[in-house]
């Protein structure tokens, strides 16, 4: 018996594992990256080294802790950083991001990877799960000027071209931070929106807003006609099921009995009737009767109460 459970321990751990990273992939992504950081982002040491922005795609909570980042797959995978385990950062909330600082000083921190990236040559980066196999994300870096990025157009999102390779040019860009529109964002998206389009092109095209308030109570009245259908809809199905119980109890077929012979289902009012009925006659306890019924009780004894325990006696003769 203890073998069979250990298989299935195994065979649920290496499910889990499959799972996670089929979970992760297509979901987590290199969002963005600097290699030659003089001048721009400041770590928690008050350093600027090389850093590399993961983004969750996904519409909930992920866990990216047992991850592996690596910048070279020819190396021992005992050799890749994995992101250490038991850390509440490393649950990424949904469609946000996380800066990891590839400074080589993993003693940090669990945000500082055990290598650096050279800013004199491309770097390709590459995620791989918590098995070592399964590849998540990967990019190749070109050589970037100083404080300028390499980040995606659109966060999470790769463009593909005819033969269903990854369209670079139209997925990656570089990042100055000095031309409108290629903002460096760590840590937040890689489109600023500071304006609402619908929300200008109702104060323009309604600014006294009649049409909101109209689009308001139709959608308000539309819910309630819906509701009011709905409700006699589920009446009709309750009349029907009570008239069939009523037909078999009275020992009636459904099937066989014409349309016109079925009995009416009782109204709200008969069934008020009934329920004060039985209510009525399950309390009947309340009505008190007339007869009296008289037992004689013997009265236990009790020393406290005796009166040979007085605190003045008779005296003896």
């Amino acid at each position: 018996m203890n073998k069979f459970k250990l298989i299935a321990l195994v065979a649920c751990a290496f499910t889990a594992t499959a799972m996670s990273g089929q979970a992760r992939k297509g979901v987590l992504h290199i969002n963005e990256v600097m290699t030659a950081n003089e001048s721009n982002f400041v770590d928690d040491f008050g350093g600027r080294p090389a850093w590399i922005e993961l983004y969750n795609s996904k519409f909930a909570p992920l866990e990216i802790s047992s991850v592996y980042i690596t910048t070279d797959t020819t190396t021992s995978p005992d050799e890749w950083y994995s992101i250490p385990l038991h850390d509440v950062n490393t649950k990424m909330p949904k469609r946000q991001h996380v800066v990891f600082w590839a400074d080589g000083t993993p003693t940090r921190g669990t945000f500082h990877t055990n290598f650096v990236l050279n800013p004199d040559t491309a770097n390709e980066i590459f995620l791989f799960d918590s098995d070592k196999k399964t590849l998540i994300d990967h990019v190749t870096i070109p050589v970037l000027a100083p404080n300028t990025s390499y980040a995606r157009k659109i966060d999470g999102v790769t463009e593909y071209d005819a033969n269903g390779n990854v369209d670079v040019a139209a997925t990656w860009e570089v990042r100055d931070d000095v031309t409108p529109g290629k903002y460096i964002t760590p840590s937040s998206a890689n489109i600023i929106e500071d304006r609402n389009d619908k929300v200008d092109k109702f104060a323009t095209e309604d600014p006294h807003g009649f049409a909101m308030s109209a689009m308001a109570m139709c959608i308000v009245f539309s819910a309630l006609a819906l509701l009011c259908i709905a409700f006699m809809i589920i009446n009709k199905i309750g009349g029907s099921i009570s008239k069939s119980n009523k037909m078999r109890s009275q020992g009636m077929n459904v099937k066989d009995t014409p349309r016109e012979e079925h009995p009416e289902h009782d109204s709200g009012e008969e069934i008020a009737a009934i329920v004060m009925a039985l209510h009525e006659h399950l309390n009947a306890h309340d009505i008190e009767s007339t007869i009296l019924t008289i037992n004689k009780v013997r009265k236990a004894y009790s020393p406290w109460s005796s009166k040979i325990y007085n605190m003045r006696q008779m005296p003896r003769r």
